[in-house]
């Protein structure tokens, strides 16, 4: 890549997920640009939020470092909407001190509540322009919001987009879910995730006795993986040495355990909880296929590693992921929890090893074609002059 010849700028990345010293995976949608836009002339200062009844997190060694801020929040849903207010409180001094020291060109916010909303808070108070990102589609509410909180929260949100120099989407079905809530108040931009696609490279082709399909979240909905727990039961006399492997904390493991072994499966299924980088770097590779449970994704990155490391995949139908999953030619997309075409397009690919690996080459060609970190730097950096221009 040439090295941009243009002024340098001085982005202020404000987030609530960037990967730590004893977890470098949650976050690296954010981290791992950074050093990509540093290539093209846009140097990061990053500041991570974290309120104070959550256990505190270290630096990180490797990478871009991040300054770990932590902020008052009061737990529950109504600390939600004001949690933004806390953090423009913990970090406006700090700001001010670094934008005199060495002027801040732009913010870029990453999620609306709390981020976005300190950030409209700090370019009222010291005419720093700001861009915030949206990740899924719940862009306008809160997972623990209900009701009157919801409205507010919502509310917030809102105003965050419309003060923005732009929204950037992680999907175009995030895009039109922002533009459906707030109308064409705002302008939005699609930047997908880019992929690593050294550290996220193949590697030997898995042994065909004995197959693995691999699936990867957050397990706090017990619907998603219940769905391919099942599956695993309806495959198993065909497949009687199909393994199935989860990756990802959540609170509904002991659940799905119970399922599996109501199931008959439980030898069969494994449940990995939280992996560093490396580890899901060589889970991906040893796997088959890869089905995401999650039918709530933006755009599900382990979808993008997965198919680097030349996987194909098996998706939702009008979701994120449908944008990069082409039906048959480098994956599958069924719908929402359906077990039956679940089951099914597994079977499909268990069956025709040569149809497999057919996939497996284009969904690897998909990613070097424009789903890279650098591919994500430039659009970035391009979005970045454009709104202090």
């Amino acid at each position: 890549m040439k090295t941009d010849s243009r002024r340098p700028l001085h982005v202020l990345t404000l987030t609530p997920f960037y990967p730590s010293r004893n977890d470098d995976a949650t976050g690296c949608f954010v981290s791992e640009p950074l050093a990509w836009l540093a290539k093209i002339g846009v140097r990061n200062t990053v500041f991570a939020v974290q309120p104070l009844y959550r256990k505190r997190h270290q630096a990180n060694d490797s990478g871009v470092s991040a300054d770990w801020l932590r902020h008052f929040a009061l737990p529950g849903a109504f600390g939600t909407p004001i949690a933004g207010v806390f953090v423009f409180a913990r970090i406006v001094g700090r700001v001010r001190t670094l934008h005199g020291v060495e002027p801040i060109d732009l913010i870029h916010a990453h999620a609306s509540l709390p981020c976005g909303h300190a950030a409209m808070l700090l370019s009222h108070e010291l005419g720093i322009p700001y861009v915030v990102s949206a990740y899924g589609f719940d862009t306008l509410s809160s997972e623990k919001a209900t009701g009157r909180a919801l409205a507010w929260c919502r509310r917030i949100s809102r105003r965050v987009y419309a003060s923005s120099r732009r929204v950037i989407c992680v999907s175009e079905s995030v895009r039109e879910h922002v533009l459906e809530e707030i109308g064409s108040t705002c302008r939005t931009s699609v930047v997908y995730n880019g992929v690593d696609p050294e550290l996220f490279s193949p590697g030997e082709e898995p042994s065909s006795d004995s197959p693995l399909i691999l699936s990867g979240g957050t397990l706090l909905s017990i619907d998603g993986p219940a769905t391919l727990v099942r599956a695993a039961s309806s495959l198993a006399s065909e497949f009687p040495s199909l393994r199935w492997e989860f990756i990802g904390p959540g609170l509904e493991r002991s659940r799905l355990r119970n399922l599996a072994k109501q199931l008959g499966v439980d030898e069969h299924v494994r449940f990995l909880g939280r992996q560093s980088r490396r580890q899901i770097a060589e889970a991906v590779r040893r796997c088959s296929a890869f089905a995401l449970q999650s039918s709530c994704e933006g755009l599900g990155d382990l979808y993008l590693e997965a198919m680097s490391t030349g996987k194909p995949v098996i998706g939702y139908r009008g979701h994120g992921n449908a944008e990069i999953i082409q039906h048959g030619s480098n994956g599958f997309l069924v719908g929402p929890d359906n077990e039956r075409e679940l089951i099914v397009a597994i079977a499909m690919l268990l069956r025709d090893e040569p149809f497999r690996r057919r996939l497996a080459t284009t969904a690897r060609d998909t990613i070097l074609g424009g789903l890279t970190l650098e591919h994500q730097a430039e659009s970035l950096g391009r979005i970045y002059r454009e709104s202090i221009a």
